[in-house]
């Protein structure tokens, strides 16, 4: 099981909702993610395997996280699921 923490700068309602439809999509396809919610200082001491947030701050992460999933468009399930697919093959 992998370990992802959706945030977003304030950890406010970008985030949250992002959560909802990120929990969505991993149940619908089964993958082997557990998501927790947070905001940029939650990063600090966080262990896991992915960070799931906006597209823009992703690549302000990149080389601050093990993963950095962007996501473009809260509502948009399909790239939601590819950018989890991507993640999941870069594991092995």
């Amino acid at each position: 099981m992998y370990k992802a923490l959706v945030c977003c700068r304030a950890g406010m309602g970008s985030s949250m909702l992002l959560k909802i439809k990120a929990d969505q999509v991993i149940g619908e396809n089964n993958f082997p993610i557990e998501t927790e919610h947070g905001n940029l200082d939650s990063l600090n001491g966080f262990n896991g395997d992915v960070v799931i947030t906006m597209e823009d701050l992703a690549d302000e992460l990149k080389d601050k996280v093990p993963y950095a999933l962007g996501i473009r468009n809260i509502m948009d399930k399909a790239e939601m699921k590819a950018k989890m697919e991507e993640f999941l093959a870069s594991k092995g």
